[in-house]
């Protein structure tokens, strides 16, 4: 995501956009303490909905998609997510407070329960935004980790991604709103519009992001 928003927002009109990234649910803190961007986007539908409820943010509009994956480095020998419970293999994961943390745990919950338990058990480093997991595994410092599919996409090589199980599968959506008390409302609505047909929206397919569902 912030690959593709850095490309398209360079050449957004009539307006300098300031972009700042990390975990959604920190970025939804900070408009909760009183910090007023223009738009506001996240990797889930849950926290803009909250904000919603809380006249933080104006209605939010669904804007991509993507998969969840296990990213393993290139050369690993992890052929299926029964691997992941074996003894030894360490893993990666989202904290349980980010979207990312929270669609792992909702895969794993629908695993056996011996499993998802042994699993959980080999989790190494819980990480406050999906940067945190793909940075543990270009370094080495764990077998796998729980990523979305842009994200092996946008480390153009040293990770390969092993799909999940159709059942397994959350629905990953990413959703965004115009912050109540935004400086530049009318800017703020014509770049969530790009969002959905413009120039984000055709970064984002190209960096590996669904359409909104």
């Amino acid at each position: 995501m912030n690959d593709a928003l850095r490309k398209c927002s360079a050449r957004f009109e009539d307006a300098d956009v300031r972009l700042s990234f990390a975990g959604s649910d920190e970025l939804a803190a900070q408009i909760r303490q009183g910090i007023e961007p223009d738009v506001y986007a996240a990797a889930n539908t849950a926290l803009p909905e909250a904000l919603r409820k809380e006249a933080l943010l104006g209605k939010p509009v669904r804007f991509a998609s993507n998969k969840l994956v296990v990213a393993l480095p290139a050369g690993s020998r992890i052929g299926s997510i029964r691997d992941l419970a074996r003894k030894g293999v360490t893993l990666a994961i989202g904290s349980a407070s980010v979207p990312i943390g929270a669609y792992t745990r909702k895969a794993l919950s629908r695993l056996p329960h011996r499993m998802s338990g042994a699993i959980l058990a080999n989790v190494r480093s819980n990480e406050p935004d999906v940067k945190g997991v793909v940075g543990k595994l270009t370094q080495g410092a764990v077998d796998a980790g729980f990523v979305y599919e842009s994200d092996v996409q946008a480390a153009r090589g040293p990770l390969r991604s092993l799909p999940l199980p159709p059942k397994l599968q959350p629905a990953v959506v990413y959703a965004a709103g115009v912050v109540k008390g935004a400086r530049e409302p009318e800017r703020a609505r014509r770049y969530l519009n790009g969002l959905l047909a413009g120039g984000c929206r055709d970064a984002l397919t190209a960096a590996g992001f669904g359409p909104p569902r």
